[in-house]
């Protein structure tokens, strides 16, 4: 990574507005040369546009550059400076060409090329999101100048080669591409390599499925499931828009070392291949997966179509590609339960967000460059705004809202639009003025919180009060009391207080179907009885909605790290929905358990509830899976792991495969249980990608002085690793109980962590400060030191966003143990 210079100026919205009036891109044409190196390739891009004429610049991140003509004038490389080109348009009609050589990436951007430690063979893909599409081609990297792109590929004479439209092998190594619909430039890729490629055809669309040849027999396993989802998802959009997906073919490539879930780029959507399945996943996983696919597929209309003009309007793409995606995957696949699965993975992430010092509007707010607009790229972004993007439908009702989605993307088909484009086709729809909706909703930051004022018989609203909006709930109120069923009454706030019936002895949960936004904790009558209710409670989206508000509360400190265990406790054993044991699980060993009195005893209880589920479990089902993973997490146990490890005394319907075996090496591993030799030969033993991931977790988790030395080179940039092992080495450092061995780490983290910035760039370097963060560290003078960090005037935008957040967290930890007495 360190030596690539990947430094550019962030492109300011003055110039971004300034270049579009200026400019109106006619096309690309673009030819790499992937088969001259494993280090470099050769990019030729000429670029045909008009112009008004006068002073621009063009986006370019070169190693070298042969030549650069403009209008066949040569121009001088040398005025090439921090990834910017300045050259002088002629009015009218435009020819730019750029002949410069590359590098490949190892960091997940721009051209990203990966070794596969399976069998070494190299696989490479393109990710031009935000400002790495320069590090491929020259380029106006903005994303209101679309132009259609042809691209014509040379490569190792067994790669395959994929990109945004149609491409065919015209000679041994040598790809053809069909001239692409108009695209901004960050949805521009290229997957090539000596993938395993499946094809398949649905209402004359051309379906792709991609992943390394060492995923191909688990690609084959998952193939008839992905292409079956991506049929249900194109039959339901093209029903719901009435508008052809028109990007010609749809390919799905699972790419190695992928920062993102996935990327949306026309005809060739990229995912994470960890999505690919070598081992037996839960439910709530494969749930996961086919909501980002049908989240991907969302995309091609809002985001693809219509494109924001300017990047602090990206939610807008997030936000309906996250509720058509969650929507659409509970309507027409076998995942009916994508909303309970939305409510336990996507909510706290948004919540969390919404609470932290770094809150921002869901709604852009004038970025002034690209750099700002991307670190509010979080689940505001994504999770509110889909909770209010269901909102609104449910308030205009399906025929409004889809009728002004469908003149949105009428009106600037293959163009750009804000925010306020699209507010104003509903309103053409028949939405009446949204402006109060808009007002308090999306440029308003925060969440009410609402709670139940049991004295007083009502539901009190309570505004942040640094974010003041007048905004009423419609939603619902659960109420029972031991022994009786669930009953449900409709909620509609008035202002501030509205009143509300609750027995003396009655749990209330509010909102349990999430149907609007706002932190909800239960008050301490409920919380008594829920011990009692959990265990009977049937409806799943009403028991996310109960751990939701349990999270919630435990995380503000308003629960006890004590009663938060008694219902793990008794929640658990009774639980059938492999979701809540996902992510319910290993919140309570990294909160509640970590943030006790005694940790060791509270983290035997979540291991006790966690085996009580496993042994009532049936054998074989995903229940009993999600249990067997929490069992293997929380025991501190070395004879029984080894047991584990070595397939004795595991329960019927499960079998020992390559993630459980690494799972159970990790925890020996942190508890010191397991030497470096037998770490090597498991890994030996299955050379995957996946298991050097595991193999680095493991490593940095060792109790030992050498292990921790070691991760810190992996974080300083001294070697070179990719983005997975980056982070595996990141989560297994910091291990609670190993203070003994971390303290020397904290005050080095926040003194070296700025200097990072010259090793990494982008995603990993804002990543970097997350996983590195020494969160074990539950000292008032580790939360000192992360705010005089954040203080420095010269420290990176995103690793000052970063650092804030963890903070918060820290912050939050802290406050928790003064409350209740831990030390």
């Amino acid at each position: 990574m360190a030596s690539l210079d990947l430094s550019s100026h962030s492109l300011q919205l003055t110039e971004a507005i300034d270049r579009f009036h200026q400019l109106s891109i006619t096309s690309y044409d673009v030819r790499l040369d992937l088969a001259s190196s494993a280090e470099h390739f050769g990019s030729v891009t000429t670029i045909r546009f008009e112009s008004r004429g006068g002073p621009t610049f063009v986006d370019l991140k070169p190693v070298s550059v042969a030549s650069i003509t403009l209008n066949g004038a040569p121009l001088d490389v040398d005025a090439l400076e921090r990834g910017r080109l300045p050259i002088a348009t002629l009015a009218g009609s435009n020819e730019l060409v750029v002949d410069a050589v590359m590098r490949f990436r190892n960091d997940g951007e721009g051209l990203h090329r990966s070794i596969d430690p399976a069998d070494k063979r190299h696989y490479v893909y393109g990710m031009s999101f935000m400002d790495a599409a320069p590090s491929i081609f020259a380029c106006f990297d903005q994303p209101d100048l679309k132009a259609p792109y042809t691209f014509h590929v040379r490569a190792p004479a067994d790669w395959t080669v994929i990109g945004n439209a149609p491409g065919t092998q015209v000679e041994s190594g040598v790809w053809e591409f069909e001239e692409s619909q108009p695209l901004s430039t960050y949805f521009v890729t290229l997957v090539a390599g000596p993938y395993h490629v499946l094809t398949d055809e649905h209402d004359g669309i051309g379906l792709g499925l991609s992943a390394r040849q060492s995923l191909a027999g688990p690609l084959e396993q998952d193939a008839e499931e992905l292409f079956t989802l991506t049929r249900q998802c194109f039959d339901e959009f093209h029903r719901l828009f009435g508008i052809r997906y028109p990007f010609g073919n749809y390919h799905q490539a699972f790419v190695p070392e992928f920062n993102a879930g996935a990327m949306e780029n026309p005809g060739c959507v990229t995912f994470r291949d960890p999505l690919i399945f070598a081992s037996r996943v839960t439910r709530g996983v494969r749930i996961a997966r086919a909501t980002t696919v049908a989240h991907e597929m969302a995309h091609q209309w809002f985001g693809n179509i219509t494109t924001p003009k300017w990047w602090d309007d990206l939610w807008l793409n997030e936000s309906f590609a996250e509720y058509m995606g969650n929507r659409v995957t509970a309507d027409v696949t076998q995942y009916d339960d994508a909303w309970v699965h939305n409510a336990y993975s996507r909510r706290q992430w948004g919540l969390t967000a919404d609470q932290r010092p770094t809150t921002h509007p869901v709604a852009g707010n004038g970025a002034v460059d690209a750099t700002a607009a991307l670190q509010d790229f979080d689940g505001i972004s994504y999770a509110k705004g889909s909770s209010i993007l269901k909102q609104l439908n449910t308030t205009l009702g399906d025929e409004v809202f889809f009728a002004g989605a469908i003149d949105h993307f009428t009106r600037h088909r293959f163009g750009n639009a804000t925010m306020h484009d699209l507010f104003e086709s509903w309103e053409r729809a028949g939405a009446g003025d949204l402006t109060g909706f808009t007002d308090n909703w999306l440029r308003t930051a925060g969440p009410d919180e609402l709670w139940l004022d049991r004295i007083a018989g009502t539901i009190r609203r309570t505004a942040p009060t640094a974010h003041p909006a007048d905004r009423q709930h419609r939603t619902q109120v659960a109420l029972a009391t031991p022994g009786s069923p669930w009953r449900f009454v409709p909620l509609t706030t008035l202002g501030d207080e509205t009143p509300l019936e609750v027995g003396a002895d009655e749990a209330a949960v509010i909102d349990p179907f999430e149907q609007t936004w706002a932190v909800i904790e239960p008050d301490p009558t409920t919380v008594a009885a829920l011990t009692t209710l959990l265990p009977g409670t049937k409806d799943a989206m009403v028991r996310a909605g109960i751990w939701n508000g349990v999270r919630s509360a435990f995380r503000n400190a308003s629960l006890s790290p004590a009663t938060a265990l008694d219902l793990v406790q008794a929640g658990i054993p009774d639980e059938d929905n492999d979701d809540c044991l996902f992510h319910v699980l290993p919140w309570a060993r990294s909160w509640p358990a970590a943030l006790s009195d005694d940790p060791d005893a509270a983290l035997a209880r979540v291991h006790t509830a966690s085996l009580q589920r496993l042994v009532s479990a049936e054998p074989g089902s995903t229940v009993q899976l999600g249990a067997f993973q929490s069992a293997i997490s929380s025991s501190s146990d070395p004879e029984a792991l080894a047991q584990w490890l070595s397939a004795t005394g595991l329960p019927r319907g499960l079998g020992l495969d390559l993630d459980l075996r690494w799972r159970i090496l990790v925890r020996l591993a942190g508890l010191g249980a397991v030497d470096r030799a037998s770490l090597q030969d498991h890994l030996d033993a299955e050379p995957t990608a996946r298991s050097r991931v595991e193999h680095a977790k493991a490593l940095a988790s060792l109790p030992d002085e050498e292990a921790k030395a070691w991760a810190w080179e992996r974080f300083l940039g001294r070697e070179t690793v990719p983005n997975y092992e980056l982070e595996a080495t990141g989560v297994g450092m910091w291990q609670a109980r190993q203070e003994h061995l971390t303290d020397p780490y904290v005050e080095r983290y926040f003194a070296e962590l700025p200097g990072t910035a010259e090793v990494f760039s982008g995603w990993v370097l804002a990543d970097l400060a997350e996983w590195f963060f020494p969160m074990t560290s539950l000292r008032a003078e580790t939360l000192e030191r992360a705010e005089e960090l954040i203080a420095r005037d010269d420290l990176d935008l995103s690793l000052r966003r970063r650092v804030t957040d963890q903070a918060d967290t820290l912050r939050r930890r802290l406050a928790i143990r003064q409350t209740f007495g831990s030390s």
